[in-house]
């Protein structure tokens, strides 16, 4: 688009605006991604008259935000005094940062109500003191590292992150290409297998990367390259720019990430290391915990001496070109491609990407990794959308006989064998994930311990599990209303149990393995490639007292997918040492503790689903299980449907 025609643009919002606020001064406006931002110094015009800015939208028909111009923010310190003047005590105020991105003041505290004031006179008060627009959020019962290192990162990098929103909006409104439209999507990764899930989706005028991940047990390699998608095609792969160091990925427009585990998100970073200027959507939850992840990849890879394909500088590039959604919000991504989240029920801040194509083209769901029945962490993924022409549908458990076991009966299984172990006086070690798999294991072992069903033992956590639980805190609006309302209580918040023991020093877990008195011990990483569990693994597997249980997916060659076989001698490398473990600890697996759907909830998931689709594509699953579900929709239900393989094309429209 020509500079004339953005320069229209903006000057048709500048009309529309002074037609609603005729008296008020406009200081700037520029668009920011999907926004068009109006800067003014009249902000008190707009807190006095709200329905103002909706009667703007509508005129433009497109999302404006209107902010106060920068000039007139009080000062960060005074702002902090005259808040803390015009809200009680009692309010319980923890943190005021300012995010001067969005000219927001944020204030956490104990008691949000209180900050608010009745019917928000609070907060109106002090919008018109400080200039800041105050938004309110409840103080995390537990402090996050993370969370608040990428506050102060992306407040640090503002001039460039305002510049790059910028370039985003005005790519936004550049002029569709005329002639035929069409919609097809390419399997770049995680088709009829389960890791390094990829997929393009490409239109006339857009090509949109879903999802860059890695395949699991990867950073265990020294070949990196081995187990990551097809991002070599020539649909967003440009030879010459690579050749002459510049941007490959020249040709894609957009990324979009449905969740943070790193057979979805590990290979993120590799973009924007070689130029990719683009933007990545995501939940903010799974912003926060694909940098945890990310960062603990490279940590790992590092301390056992393998390659790997970036390095935290590119991680930080990622975060500063991260557009952030919340479930049920819609933005255009593209010119012709807009994109809403809904919760997939998986991990935290996990999504359902619903993608419409056109003035209603063509509607495409993505479903991530899901989980359609409500767990101890989340509700059920959302299966109901304005329309749905084509289903792209992950198929971990859609074999024949992948039926899992209520999560009641999960929790019951882990209870009876840590019982036993408990009673022969030995240890449990329970390898994790530190994201989903590990929070819903303390819930269910606090529960059973709170009510005196199991004896009142120490349950050790080691790895990210703390951090990643920390992220949960600080996000509790992604979580199931009831374990949300027990967080906030701090008598009753099962994450805050005594219990828990965190491990924080290597040498602790030399204590933990000598000390004669039986605990279980909840341990990094989930498929024991690599990680802390190996630690304990190494120390604890002789012993025919204790037990290793399984609650997650084990990957065909991980070392957690071979103790499972039943191996019960393994020659391992770890900390650049080599160990023969002869294996005599007992090994359990637990199902019903998994974050994906089973079949029978896979077949619900589509068969239930508003409006039934026309098309299935199934992937994340071995190729039989594609296969078996695809076979399944087609011949039971009548729906087309497909098991491709990675690097075929499908035409949708």
């Amino acid at each position: 688009m020509a500079m004339g025609e953005w320069e229209d643009i903006l000057q048709q919002t500048k009309e529309a605006v002074l037609e609603f606020a005729p008296s008020i001064t406009i200081t700037s406006i520029d668009f920011e991604a999907s926004l068009i931002v109006v800067y003014t110094k009249d902000i008190d015009y707009f807190t006095d008259n709200p329905n103002v800015v909706k009667q703007i939208a509508q005129k433009i028909r497109r999302r404006i935000s209107i902010r106060p111009d920068p000039s007139i923010l009080m000062k960060e310190e005074d702002a902090k005094e005259i808040i803390k003047r015009i809200v009680p005590a009692e309010a319980g105020i923890t943190d005021i940062y300012f995010e001067p991105e969005t000219c927001e003041v944020v204030i956490a505290a104990e008691a949000p109500g209180l900050v608010i004031g009745k019917e928000g006179q609070l907060l109106n008060e002090i919008k018109k003191q400080v200039k800041w627009a105050p938004r309110v959020v409840r103080t995390p019962p537990i402090p996050s590292r993370i969370v608040s290192e990428i506050r102060e990162f992306l407040k640090e990098n503002q001039e460039d992150r305002r510049q790059f929103l910028r370039e985003v909006g005005r790519k936004l409104n550049r002029p569709i290409l005329n002639g035929e439209n069409w919609v097809r999507v390419i399997a770049l990764g995680g088709y009829r297998e389960v890791g390094r899930s990829a997929t393009l989706l490409m239109t006339r005028n857009s090509r949109v990367l879903i999802d860059c991940g890695v395949v699991a047990g990867n950073v265990q390699s020294n070949e990196p390259w081995s187990g990551v998608p097809y991002l070599y095609v020539p649909e967003i792969w440009s030879q010459d720019s690579f050749q002459n160091e510049n941007n490959p990925f020249k040709y894609l427009d957009a990324v979009v990430l449905t969740h943070a585990h790193l057979d979805h998100s590990g290979l993120l970073p590799f973009l924007y290391k070689y130029n990719f200027k683009g933007p990545l959507y995501a939940t903010p939850a799974t912003r926060d915990l694909a940098v945890l992840l990310q960062m603990d990849y490279l940590k790992l890879a590092h301390s056992e001496g393998n390659k790997v394909p970036y390095d935290s500088k590119d991680i930080k590039e990622m975060l500063k070109r991260t557009i952030t959604l919340e479930y049920g919000e819609t933005t255009d991504i593209t010119q012709d491609v807009r994109l809403t989240f809904h919760n997939a029920g998986h991990i935290l801040g996990s999504s359902i990407a619903h993608f419409h194509i056109g003035e209603g083209l063509h509607n495409i769901v993505v479903s991530g990794d899901i989980k359609f029945e409500k767990t101890w962490l989340f509700s059920a993924a959302n299966n109901k959308f304005p329309r749905a022409e084509t289903v792209i549908i992950e198929s971990t458990y859609g074999g024949r006989d992948d039926f899992q076991p209520s999560r009641r009966e999960a929790g019951e299984n882990l209870k009876n064998i840590v019982s036993n172990v408990i009673s022969r006086n030995g240890k449990v070690l329970v390898p994790v994930f530190a994201v989903g798999r590990s929070q819903e294991v303390m819930l269910v072992l606090e529960e059973y311990i709170r009510n005196n069903e199991l004896p009142k033992i120490p349950v050790y956590i080691d790895g990210m599990i703390w951090e990643a639980t920390a992220i949960h805190a600080a996000y509790p609006e992604y979580l199931n209303k009831e374990l949300r309302e027990r967080i906030f209580k701090k008598s009753d918040n099962p994450f805050l149990s005594d219990i828990f023991v965190r491990v924080d020093t290597p040498d602790r877990r030399e204590k933990i393995v000598n000390d004669p008195d039986p605990s279980v011990i909840l341990a990094t990483s989930g498929m024991m490639n690599g990680g802390p569990v190996m630690e304990y693994f190494i120390n604890m597997a002789e012993n025919p007292k204790n037990a290793l249980i399984f609650v997650g997916y084990q990957a065909e060659g991980t070392i957690g997918r071979r103790i499972q076989k039943g191996e019960k001698a393994l020659t391992l490398s770890y900390m650049g040492k080599m160990n023969t473990i002869n294996i005599s600890m007992e090994i359990a697996t637990v199902e019903g503790f998994s974050g994906h759907a089973d079949r029978k909830q896979l077949i619900q998931f589509i068969t239930s689903m508003h409006p039934r689709p026309n098309k299935v594509i199934t992937c994340h699953g071995d190729g039989d299980n594609c296969e078996y579900l695809a076979d399944t929709f087609y011949r039971k239900y009548g729906i087309d449907s497909i098991a491709p393989k990675n690097l075929e094309s499908l035409r949708l429209y």
